[in-house]
């Protein structure tokens, strides 16, 4: 069953970025929900299942921002610095282990 979310909810897609699900799609029981969301950052349209979408930070709601939302975003960023060349991009021994290689 497919839900159209009227307003829009803002989300934050792990991996993805923050956005606005606009629509829900229920497949039933043994299924996860699947989040129709539009990213801010692009505009492009992802179907993010619902283990990897978070609520977006709300001051008036009290809801602070998911410790999983912080650390998306900041890898996120690292992606980003990686491709623009600005970091170099680590060798597979040093990835796996979380460091970084000087250029």
């Amino acid at each position: 069953m497919f839900t159209q979310l009227n307003p829009p909810i803002p989300v934050h897609v792990i991996g993805k970025g923050d956005g606005l699900a606009v629509g829900m799609i229920d497949y039933g029981l043994e299924h996860n929900l699947i989040w129709v969301t539009a990213l801010d950052a692009n505009g492009e349209l992802w179907c993010a299942p619902n283990p990897t979408v978070r609520m977006q930070k709300n001051w008036t709601a009290g809801r602070a921002q998911s410790p999983a939302v912080s650390a998306s975003k900041a890898d996120l960023a690292r992606v980003a610095e990686v491709k623009s060349g600005a970091v170099p991009e680590p060798c597979t021994a040093c990835a796996s282990h979380g460091e970084m290689v000087s250029a």
